[in-house]
């Protein structure tokens, strides 16, 4: 235990070395225009700094909380539900500790390396341990002259921080060791989520593209991915094929769970599964919605793209499950919901509603797929199918906005920030861009998640031994039980 928790502090030690690299400026997330620090003639006063509108702060707080209930309890019923009675406490423990470790580790360094500007691919330290964060700094939002709180910028996507590594949890869940899910998550979090976060996300701000010039130089700062013009409205490269393609990597490195294609492997409460996809669903209009930053018409949209999306997924594998099958079930229609959330996520800000159910509706059709098929016929053992559902449904949905953001589809294009219109939309340049996204994002994750993988195997092993996966990991690595029947 002492040599865990030693190799656990001197890998996030290690993480906060490495993006000494980038430029230690103390640039916001998304920082608003400041006003002049001199007046441009004597007469003229200082504008005045932007004012947080109190509807957007309120609405961020509550999409922050509802991002936590997706998190603890959803994603841990959820998961919790599908596994043997013999693993469920492992699971929710895993998620659990999971939540709160990356939560602390965002405060430390997290926010800094993902939101400050640095280089293409990794902010600085500026804001480490939150430095120069006060209750009168502000974040902006994707209007000019609108702002927010910083303290509830840092806190929303802290919750985005830590729900994509959980996610990873159900790749590997009943067969992995609990030290070694803590010291991976350090290791992937700090080199896979932080990085691709920042060049995905991380940009100047609406208030710096003032004209053409301005632009190219606020341009010049972001991130690889924002350069690129990829489009993620929520997190569809940042968290979904980011966190799916880490769950493939460790059920094949794993390997399959002891008795995997000999035994039955039902889940032991679909009760608890749909119940925790229904918080899933809840909790994800904070997700989505909160993405927008402000409470606009926009976000109803994002709303209603949202709730579509999922119903339509939700429907689609019920439907070809109950045609190919012959009975449709509750883990189908809750698989097929998470599966359209997965799908609409990145797209959410950028398509239209009718975009939006074509998308749902092949999510769904093609995420039942990826789990049944594809599954079985490359031999993996992904328990929980992330890879499944979040790595394909995500490249489905990032690529499915490449195509349906089109105007000609009821899209709304990007923001032209310098004309202040919406950009003239080529499809094919933006699928090239979107394509841009998930290639580096399966690259980057793929590789980090290998070598994390591996590091975590050679010091403490990562899987507990045969005789304790056939009792369970409630009683060998918790000493509890989820049931006394």
């Amino acid at each position: 235990m002492r040599k865990f928790l030693l190799l656990l502090t001197l890998c996030a030690s290690f993480g906060l070395s490495l993006p000494t690299v980038a430029q230690d400026t103390a640039a916001e997330p998304a920082p608003a225009a400041e006003a002049p620090a001199e007046a441009a003639a004597p007469e003229a006063a200082a504008p005045s700094a932007p004012t947080p509108d109190k509807g957007d702060t309120a609405w961020m707080l509550i999409a922050t909380v509802l991002v936590i209930l997706m998190t603890i309890p959803g994603l841990a019923l959820f998961y919790g539900g599908m596994v043997r009675a013999k693993n469920m406490l492992s699971v929710l423990m895993q998620v659990f500790a999971t939540f709160s470790l990356l939560a602390i580790l965002w405060a430390v360094y997290g926010y800094s390396v993902a939101f400050t500007e640095g280089n293409a691919f990794f902010g600085g330290l500026s804001k480490m341990f939150l430095s120069g964060v006060t209750t009168e700094s502000m974040a902006a939002t994707w209007s000019k002259g609108v702002v927010i709180p910083e303290y509830v910028y840092i806190v929303f996507q802290l919750t985005f921080a830590a729900i994509t590594p959980a996610l990873i949890i159900g790749a590997f869940a009943e067969r992995m060791k609990f030290s070694a899910v803590l010291l991976f998550m350090v290791i992937w979090f700090t080199f896979s989520y932080l990085p691709i976060a920042h060049m995905v996300w991380y940009w100047a701000g609406p208030d710096a593209y003032t004209d053409q010039a301005a632009a190219d130089a606020a341009t010049a700062t972001a991130g690889f991915l924002f350069q690129k013009g990829a489009l993620d409205f929520a997190g569809g490269t940042v968290v979904h094929i980011n966190a799916g393609i880490a769950g493939l990597i460790g059920a094949l490195m794993l390997g399959k769970r002891v008795g995997y294609g000999r035994e039955a492997m039902p889940p032991h409460s679909l009760v608890m599964t749909m119940v925790g996809a229904s918080l899933l669903w809840v909790g994800w209009f904070g997700f989505n919605v909160g993405s927008n930053l402000e409470a606009t018409g926009l976000a109803a949209m994002v709303m209603v793209n949202t709730l579509l999306a999922t119903a339509a997924a939700a429907l689609s594998w019920m439907f070809v499950e109950w045609m190919v099958r012959g009975k449709p079930t509750m883990l189908g229609i809750a698989s097929g919901a998470i599966a359209g959330l997965v799908a609409i996520t990145p797209a959410c800000g950028f398509v239209g509603p009718m975009g939006s159910i074509v998308l749902g509706a092949i999510a769904g059709a093609v995420c039942l797929w990826a789990v049944v098929w594809l599954k079985a016929k490359l031999g993996y053992d992904d328990s929980l199918d992330v890879f499944g559902v979040h790595g394909i449904g995500g490249i489905l949905g990032a690529l499915g906005t490449g195509i349906f953001a089109s105007p000609s589809l009821g899209g709304t294009s990007w923001y032209d920030y310098v004309a202040n219109g919406a950009g003239a939309f080529s499809m094919s340049g933006q699928l090239t861009s979107q394509l841009w996204a998930v290639a580096v994002s399966i690259v980057w994750s793929g590789i980090v998640a290998f070598i994390g993988f591996k590091i975590v195997d050679l010091v403490i092993g990562l899987r507990v031994n045969e005789e304790h996966e056939r009792e369970g990991l409630d009683e060998t690595q918790h000493g509890e039980r989820a049931y006394h029947l």
